[in-house]
């Protein structure tokens, strides 16, 4: 039987960190005179309320020694429920939104996906605005220690090659955590603010600085206002966009070498190398085909090319122009970069690049077997051979992403819409992008005409693209719940 005391407290920190929180858009709403920050003050009381009773009924448990199957059970309730806490001022305030509409939101803000139920947010409460953006923030440094601290230590996708460099082979999971949390909390906090005064240079509001900054370094893509950065239509705020989204789609943890002195290790990563080098190919096409169909011409096309290639590889999903209307090449080509996803170590979604490479050196030592069958191929990442081991991991992770997305897309399907709708909000949930392809799920539109059926399925994509799909799946497993 797994002891879920430990489970227990750690969450009660969770939501009581949370409960603390929502005391930001209390006061953003209360010095704006809306009476929507009565509301953030309830939702704090019940949420820390609930939050300290865990912890006061965990706190006996050992937190510091987490096994493997507590360490899954941790990752993936930690996500559920601060959701399900997160979503109470939604249907509190001014929005008013169903617990489904709400949980939704609550999620794609905290797994920094960016996809939304709600409309008309220039005229919306600043306090719920700042709420989303916050969500985020929030989720966006949880998910940095997440993919640095535990899936390593869990074998999940290959993401052992990013152990942390340490002797101690115990499941100390939460210290080692921690420890690289603060690392890594002071290059998140000195890049967002950065961003926040750069917008804010650009001409944006300190209020639109302050949140769009938010929503760019965890690459999460909330705006405040319904046209998102497009709103603007300003070619500062574009650029200003695409580095700080490219900045969040970079390790976090080479940042911290950075301000250590040593920075040389940003640009001879093999990911990072691997990463621009995609980002430069694909703008290359999209300028190409703005030019050759007549959409764009100059540097308004590079530009467009630039951002939105930025904006969905990164997975943030900001949006400037309605790219559904430049025809099937562009919403091809577009639909292939929501697959990708940035580096290990940052806020983005998707794939990652690192697995993509294994997949490419895979495929390469197949071939050279095919000609030269008693030759030794290692396969390789970043000059040195990879454990077999982290290859099948790899290659399994894939295979279930792929098909996690075909099953998705195909439930839509059989919910009556067609296919590249279904295509595309499959893919932008389970890679936590946002916006997707098509008139019903595209940057010009928002997921609330979807039925909750769809949406509670689309959040539970978005929990397991999020959480790398075997953290959440492994739990269904009947072993899992034996000794």
């Amino acid at each position: 039987m797994i002891d879920l005391r430990p489970i227990a407290a750690v969450l009660g920190v969770l939501l009581a960190i949370l409960g603390t929180t929502m005391m930001i858009p209390a006061l953003v709403d209360f010095g704006a005179g809306r009476g929507d920050y009565l509301v953030y003050v309830a939702a704090a009381a019940v949420t820390m309320f609930v939050g300290l009773s865990l912890w006061l009924a965990g706190r006996s448990g050992e937190v510091e020694r987490l096994d493997r199957r507590q360490a899954f059970l941790l990752t993936t309730a930690s996500w559920v429920v601060v959701s399900a806490f997160a979503a109470i001022p939604f249907m509190w305030s001014e929005a008013k939104l169903s617990f489904t509409d709400a949980y939704f939101e609550a999620m794609s803000g905290l797994t920094t996906t960016g996809a939304t139920v709600i409309s008309g947010l220039d005229t919306r409460p600043p306090g719920l605005l700042i709420w989303r953006a916050f969500l985020h923030w929030y989720g966006g440094i949880g998910i940095i220690v997440l993919a640095i601290a535990f899936l390593p230590m869990l074998q999940i996708g290959g993401m052992q090659l990013f152990r942390a460099e340490s002797s101690d082979k115990s499941e100390k999971l939460l210290p080692r955590a921690a420890q690289m949390a603060k690392g890594i909390l002071g290059s998140y906090l000195i890049l967002s603010l950065a961003c926040a005064v750069t917008y804010r240079l650009c001409g944006m509001t300190p209020f639109d600085a302050v949140a769009h900054a938010m929503a760019t370094i965890s690459t999460g893509g909330f705006s405040t206002h319904d046209a998102s950065l497009g709103y603007f239509h300003s070619a500062a705020v574009d650029y200003a966009a695409i580095v700080f989204m490219l900045a969040g789609s970079l390790p976090f943890v080479l940042y911290v070498r950075v301000l250590a002195g040593d920075f040389s290790r940003l640009l001879a990563n093999t990911e990072v190398r691997l990463f621009l080098a995609v980002v430069l190919a694909f703008t290359a096409l999209s300028f190409v085909e703005q030019v050759a169909g007549g959409i764009a011409q100059g540097e308004t096309a590079l530009r467009y090319a630039l951002f939105n290639v930025v904006s969905l590889i990164s997975t943030t999903g900001f949006v400037t122009v309605d790219f559904t209307h430049w025809g099937p090449p562009t919403d091809t080509l577009y639909f292939l970069i929501l697959f990708l996803g940035g580096c290990t170590g940052s806020t983005t979604g998707g794939l990652k690049m690192f697995r993509l490479a294994i997949i490419g050196s895979a495929l390469a030592q197949h071939l050279k077997r095919i000609v030269y069958p008693r030759g030794v191929f290692p396969v390789r990442y970043g000059g040195a051979p990879v454990d077999e081991a982290v290859v099948s991991s790899v290659l399994s992770f894939v295979f279930l992403y792929l098909a996690s997305f075909l099953v998705i897309a195909i439930a839509i399907n059989i919910a009556g819409y067609d296919l590249a709708t279904s295509l595309s909000a499959a893919i932008t949930a389970l890679a936590n992008v946002g916006p997707g392809v098509g008139e019903v799920v595209g940057p010009a539109v928002n997921f609330a005409a979807l039925p909750d059926g769809v949406v509670w399925l689309l959040s539970a994509g978005m929990l397991l693209g999020r959480l790398e799909l075997f953290t959440v799946l492994v739990l269904l497993l009947p072993r899992f719940w034996q000794r």
